[in-house]
């Protein structure tokens, strides 16, 4: 199915609108209180499926018809959510064998959400059944602007152990191989006797005395991420068919391992997830990488912030609000990096069940003089000044390689280091990029690099087949590429790639590992370069140099004197080993370098936790900078460039005043 192309004709803002909650007459004061906050876009009907269709068969639309129109009357569009994100109790009742089963064999129950399998057929059924009803019905409907598809696909539930999915899976593993003999090939079964005589014979692996067979672990990741994704684009043809011209997504989530996003990108028209920084951690840069990453995912379009939160969530030990000017400032960021619009869950606070002390755009007291109505008011005015921002894209000369199956399969049991934490490696190599404000997109081993002129790829343990060729074919045209420790070690079935580490890397890199050192917790050891050193812990390769040179050696331990780091030119460009886990001064001296080298600045230089990003389009080249600072920052800008302040109208050139926790977004002038 082909994707739409999307881009919003201005900023969008609102959030998650439940009015199944309310009364009636509230319904108009909140399309009052929305039209004064500047609100343009609501999602609608998210977990509405118990009073759309109260038993089966029998639809009750009247309510949601008024909400249309009272919307519509207001100036306010809808994403209509397809509410199949929480099955009624009815379903529950009538077909139990339609609820998630857990890892220990227990059926989940009515009362929360996301209990479904999605594998049964009875939910698959009733899902075709109200998407179909919910499509025909509004398909004409003037407020309706986009489709919410279910809602944060697996949060709750990304494993099921039911007999239906049993069964999936094992037609999953037909489809996959085809014959039995190429499961047993691929997953290493002769090892402990684990062969399979037939697809037939393999069962869950949610219950074994020890270690399970990691080929076969591996592909139910997949497969329940398959699984997911069907139940996606069941209800995506249904929407397609019957509304061909209206754009469809489902919201993700921060860090989210269970589901391969990239995969799922392709076929949303438009990326949007949902971010909830906790105001405890005291630093933006963790959701920053998320906001890049989702920027990413359809290589470089606009995404949407479908949910934050106005002030404080109920879900955490400890539910800190955000200070007074904080949400507008991460709006902000959000925003620079790449998103065309701010929304919330929710638009008005719950009275009843469990997200009742979640906060929400219109807290309990209803009050517009509230602190958090002022400040979503005023976010809602700010951003109605923002729309030559919309369709603007980060342009990036730095990348990063980010896999989800990776991510899946270096994280299992029974490595060398079983503490290795992939995600805490990208972090690692992204701070120096966030810190020195570099633009940087995250892409797959396989995709097309042409347009960077440095990539890092950390601990990419798996490497699947022709993903080896890429890599090589990048830095043999002019690019830089650096590998960390434990990359190229597995093929896509976790089967050890023979010969030395890393061996599909080995020609491109100039050299190879003899074998892994890992390092107790409380070990540490040394890096000489040149006259600096620099502490490493964790893990430690011996190196074996071919073609590469040595750029930092080992100062401890009996491996002592050889080489840590290494640098290898081939063809026009250049491969760089990190064979150890450098403190962070290390990897922002290294990078810092190869990017000077390459030419890669950002731009405009800023002093620390101060954001500068760069988003460009037909209308205009603009710079938004968000100053997280407790104090006022100078930034000079680039001479001979003049830019208009969007959110005050004035003129500005050569540099510029940022107020503490305050933001500017700067359009550069046309050029008299």
């Amino acid at each position: 199915m082909k994707a739409i192309s999307y881009i919003l004709p201005s900023m969008a803002y609102g959030g998650d609108y439940n009015p199944e909650q309310w009364e009636e007459n509230v319904w108009y004061e909140d399309a009052v209180l929305m039209k004064k906050a500047g609100v343009n876009l609501v999602s609608v009907g998210i977990f509405s499926w118990a009073v759309l269709e109260r038993e089966e068969g029998r639809f009750d639309f009247t309510w949601l018809d008024k909400v249309m129109d009272i919307l519509h009357e207001h100036g306010v569009g809808v994403c209509l959510a397809t509410a199949t994100a929480s099955p009624p109790a009815w379903l529950s009742r009538n077909y139990p064998e339609s609820l998630a089963v857990d890892s220990s064999g227990v059926r989940y129950s009515f009362g929360s959400r996301q209990h479904y399998s999605p594998n049964s057929p009875v939910y698959r059924k009733a899902v075709k059944k109200l998407v179909t009803k919910l499509a025909e019905r509004y398909k004409d409907h003037p407020a309706l602007k986009m489709w919410h598809i279910n809602n944060e696909y697996g949060c709750h539930v990304s494993e099921c152990y039911s007999p239906d999915s049993l069964e999936a899976f094992r037609a999953w593993l037909r489809r996959r191989y085809t014959t039995v003999d190429t499961l047993n090939e691929k997953w290493g079964t002769n090892f402990w006797s684990q062969r399979y005589n037939y697809f037939d014979d393999v069962t869950f692996l949610n219950n074994t005395p020890t270690f399970p067979n990691p080929g076969q672990q591996l592909d139910y990741k997949r497969f329940m991420n398959d699984s997911l994704f069907e139940l996606y684009l069941l209800e995506k043809k249904i929407l397609r068919d019957i509304t061909p011209g209206v754009p469809v997504f489902t919201n993700f989530m921060f860090e989210f391992k269970p589901l391969n996003y990239f995969s799922w990108a392709r076929e949303l028209d438009v990326v949007t997830w949902d971010t909830y920084p906790d105001p405890r951690e005291g630093t933006p840069e963790a959701h920053a990488m998320q906001h890049d990453l989702m920027r990413s995912l359809k290589d470089g379009q606009p995404f949407l912030v479908m949910e934050q939160v106005t002030s404080h969530v109920n879900w955490r030990d400890i539910n800190v609000p955000k200070k007074p000017g904080e949400m507008r400032l991460w709006s902000y960021s959000a925003t620079a990096r790449g998103s065309d619009g701010i929304m919330f869950f929710q638009w008005r606070q719950s009275r009843a069940g469990a997200e009742k002390f979640h906060g929400a755009m219109v807290p309990h007291s209803g009050d517009e003089n509230s602190r958090t109505y002022r400040e979503v008011q005023q976010l809602g005015e700010e951003l109605k000044l923002l729309d030559s921002l919309t369709g603007a894209v980060v342009p990036a000369k730095a990348a990063i390689i980010f896999d989800w199956e990776n991510w899946w399969a270096v994280e299992m049991e029974g490595k060398p280091h079983n503490k290795l934490s992939y995600l805490e490696q990208v972090k690692t190599y992204y701070h120096t990029f966030y810190k020195q404000n570099i633009a940087v997109d995250f892409v797959q081993p396989g995709s097309d690099l042409s347009s960077y002129h440095f990539v890092a790829a950390p601990m990419l343990y798996m490497l699947k087949d022709g993903e080896e060729k890429n890599l090589e074919n990048y830095v043999g045209e002019g690019g830089t590429l650096v590998v960390s420790f434990f990359s190229g070690i597995v093929d896509e079935n976790d089967r050890i790639h023979l010969g030395y580490y890393p061996e599909p890397l080995r020609h491109v890199l100039g050299m190879h590992v003899e074998e892994f050192v890992p390092m107790a917790e409380a070990d540490t050891n040394q890096l000489s370069a040149g006259t600096d050193h620099y502490r490493c812990t964790t893990w430690s390769d011996v190196i074996h140099l071919d073609t590469a040179e040595a750029a930092a050696y080992f100062t401890g331990d009996w491996y002592q004197g050889r080489p840590a780091v290494t640098t290898n030119p081939y063809g026009k460009g250049k491969a760089v080993y990190v064979g150890t886990e450098p403190e962070q001064a290390f990897i922002d001296d290294l990078l810092t370098g190869l990017m000077r080298e390459k030419g890669i600045t950002p731009p405009a230089f800023a002093p620390q936790n101060v954001e500068i990003v760069e988003r460009t389009s037909g209308k205009g080249r603009h710079l938004v900078i968000v100053n997280h600072n407790q104090e006022e920052t100078r930034i000079e800008l680039e001479s001979g460039r003049s830019y208009v302040d969007l959110l005050t109208g004035t003129e500005v050139e050569n540099e510029v005043i940022v107020q503490a926790v305050d933001v500017l977004v700067l359009r550069e002038a046309e050029q008299k």
